[in-house]
């Protein structure tokens, strides 16, 4: 079975995403998903002018030795524009074998572990009630597990509340350009513990809890954090410092017994090696598109299992989801899963162009039983959508200074 064309697409249903589809010579395909959030043509350039090319002709079944192929045969390894169009490639390769075996992907990589997905969604607030509010009508929906995010007083923009803006888009007006946000570790500090005091108070124990510092704290005082939210039982406390430095979270772990969560922006097993076999953290949140596809997301979850690492996903909305049906079916099999992030299966548009199939019911997930991913691509649909030059935030101290977003 030989790989015949390689097409890659770009599309944006509300984000832009990047596609790609691998055709073989007896007519099966397979796609994956390559999306780099404000960076996207530098993967479809780099997918089109030196990944296909090479891939055309070989046989489609050799997952293993394409992998490698693209990772250790190209000398310049890692990278976040190598790694998601490598992870695009591997995806669609899982695709087309599950579709040849007739057997949905969880099957190959070793059968179920659990009979769901547990999920927790996304609660943002432009204040702690509003927060609040919008946990309460979650839980109503049947989630167990919330993440909380409010807006900081005294700043015009929080991360994760974007007021009466829909989207990045909408933020950068008609000359797209990264839109810039202010950041105040002293007044976050004076909002966050509220946060989860009424939280508890209002909901109890029964729910799980959890928050994203989007790396915007030192080490010491992610520690401060930690000590502070101890009480409160969060499931986990996510980017709470940036690990470029993995020795940064030894600061943090001795001072505070908050489970601790990272991984999002991670390439490769090599960048949460330290966190994981010095244990740590608690959860690692590498995705599969930014992480090489589902090949090294086995090999990630097998080696932080020998240390009590659990996996959970990055599941934000610059995740195609191409990207959630391979996350769905890692999730299922992997003994060591955790929890997956969730923020729904995008708008009308996007439900258009990807046809998945997978049910949520009461917080969990249920994987699709067809052959392969089990999700399709509507490539005419796709075109009526095109790409639109967006940026993620920057974000910058109240006195200029660039900070980490």
């Amino acid at each position: 079975m030989k790989i015949k064309e390689i097409k890659v697409i770009v599309c944006n249903p509300g984000r832009n995403f990047v596609t790609v589809k691998i055709i073989t010579d007896d007519g099966i395909y397979g796609i994956g998903d390559a999306t780099l959030n404000g960076r996207e043509m530098a993967v479809v350039t780099y997918l089109e002018e030196h990944v296909a090319p090479c891939l055309i002709g070989r046989d489609a079944q050799n997952i293993e030795d394409i992998w490698q192929y693209l990772y250790r045969g190209v000398y310049w390894r890692k990278g976040a524009v190598n790694m998601a169009a490598i992870a695009a490639i591997d995806m669609a390769l899982w695709d087309i074998k599950g579709k040849v075996a007739g057997l949905p992907v969880y099957q190959l990589l070793g059968g179920k572990s659990r009979k769901a997905v547990t999920l927790y969604a996304h609660a943002n607030g432009e204040n702690v009630e509003h927060t609040l509010d919008e946990a309460e009508r979650l839980i109503k929906e049947g989630f167990k597990a919330i993440r909380l995010q409010s807006a900081i007083p005294d700043l015009a923009v929080t991360y994760g509340v974007l007021g009466d803006k829909k989207d990045y888009f909408e933020l950068q007006g008609d000359r797209p350009l990264p839109p810039e946000q202010e950041w105040s570790t002293q007044k976050y500090f004076n909002m966050i513990e509220d946060l989860f005091i009424k939280a508890r108070a209002r909901f109890g124990n029964n729910v799980e809890l959890l928050h994203d510092v989007h790396s915007r704290l030192t080490p010491i005082e992610s520690a401060r954090l930690g000590k502070i939210l101890e009480k409160y039982n969060l499931l986990f406390l996510e980017d709470a410092s940036i690990a470029e430095n993995q020795d940064n979270y030894k600061i943090i772990r001795q001072h505070t017994t908050i489970p601790l969560a990272i991984g999002e922006t991670y390439n490769t097993i090599w960048d949460c090696k330290d966190l994981i076999q010095n244990q740590l953290i608690d959860y690692i949140r590498t995705a599969a598109t930014h992480a090489g596809g589902i090949t090294p997301m086995r090999r990630i979850a097998d080696f932080a299992s020998l240390y009590n690492v659990k996996t959970a996903p990055h599941g934000a909305p610059d995740l195609s989801p191409i990207c959630f049906s391979a996350h769905m079916h890692l999730n299922i099999w992997a003994p060591n899963f955790g929890i997956q992030e969730f923020v729904g299966f995008g708008n009308d548009i996007s439900k258009k162009i990807f046809k998945q199939d997978i049910s949520v019911e009461n917080g969990m997930a249920y994987v699709s039983e067809k052959p392969g991913l089990g999700i399709d691509f509507d490539e005419e649909e796709a075109k009526k959508h095109p790409y639109k030059r967006s940026y993620l935030p920057v974000c910058r101290l109240e006195d200029g200074t660039l900070w980490n977003w």
